[in-house]
């Protein structure tokens, strides 16, 4: 009867064996669920197809840029970032459903777990999808000059969630691309990267307007930063309280660093006024005290 259990076990030791040497260990199939089922080798594949799709996505990249100018360059790269994330996931799932893995059930087993990240994380969502339409719509390039809640940046660089930009005093700005979607944003260089600047200055009442007009051109015109086309524009606005009020319309070639040619025609006004007698005049009120007896 020994023997007998003896020789059984000997039986059952040698078909494991068999078994063990029949099926390696990377063969070995572990199971999340009772529908995804998942090997080491399957592993192994779904890691080199992702690293021979990297590898094929960065020589697309420089064969497609090779010939393209640096401005267009910086433009594909933004495109070949949304486009880099699509393929992944195609060639992720196409990769699982190859291997065995039922695609469907990772789906259906994730199913609360993709709701609940997605409701933490709808900012997110938004930014990328804000980026999807700034990308389409061409609203916003690099190198563009914008002003959004009342800061003005030049745009260095456009993320899958956000906009890098660069402010007048060098300080970097980073823009959610959700706040294009839910806020005014002024973009300088959209037309042009030329753009119409103004200087408002006020004189006395009894000034001679002609006069006070040819030295604010002369103002203008006189600055290296102002283009001669078109020419600068004196404009007439409003017959003020206290002054009539004049602006100088004038055009430069460099928007972002505008408050610095606007800042020498400022001195410069003021000096052509104090040499020529025009006065800038400041608010003033005529008070009638009236007693009663």
């Amino acid at each position: 009867m020994q023997d007998k259990i003896v020789d059984k076990i000997e039986k059952s030791v040698e078909q494991v064996g068999e078994s063990i040497s029949q099926s390696p260990f990377w063969q070995k199939h572990y199971n999340f669920t009772d529908k995804i089922s998942i090997s080491i080798l399957d592993v192994i594949i779904i890691i080199s197809v992702v690293f021979l799709t990297t590898l094929l996505l960065k020589l697309a990249f420089k064969i497609i840029t090779k010939k393209l100018p640096k401005q267009d360059k910086n433009k594909f790269k933004v495109v070949y970032g949304y486009f880099r994330w699509v393929v992944y996931f195609i060639i992720l799932f196409v990769t699982l459903h190859a291997v065995g893995v039922n695609v469907t059930a990772v789906f259906a087993a994730s199913a609360a777990l993709l709701l609940g990240v997605g409701l933490a994380l709808q900012t997110l969502f938004q930014d990328i999808i804000s980026g999807v339409f700034m990308l389409v719509d061409q609203s916003v390039h690099v190198g563009d000059i914008i002003e959004l809640e009342g800061k003005v940046g030049r745009v260095e660089e456009i993320k899958l969630r956000t906009t890098r930009a660069v402010t007048i005093d060098n300080k970097v700005l980073i823009i959610p691309n959700h706040l294009y979607l839910t806020n005014s944003l002024y973009n300088w260089t959209q037309n042009d990267i030329t753009t119409r600047e103004s200087v408002s200055v006020g004189v006395a009442y009894g000034s001679d307007v002609q006069l006070v007009k040819k030295l604010l051109l002369q103002a203008a015109s006189t600055h290296p930063d102002v283009l001669s086309a078109p020419e600068p524009t004196v404009v007439f606005t409003d017959f003020g309280d206290s002054a009539l009020n004049f602006k100088i319309i004038f055009t430069i070639n460099d928007s972002f660093l505008a408050q610095y040619p606007k800042s020498d025609i400022r001195f410069e006004i003021d000096r052509l006024f104090r040499e020529n007698n025009i006065s800038i005049p400041f608010p003033q009120r005529d008070i009638h005290i009236i007693s009663k007896q």
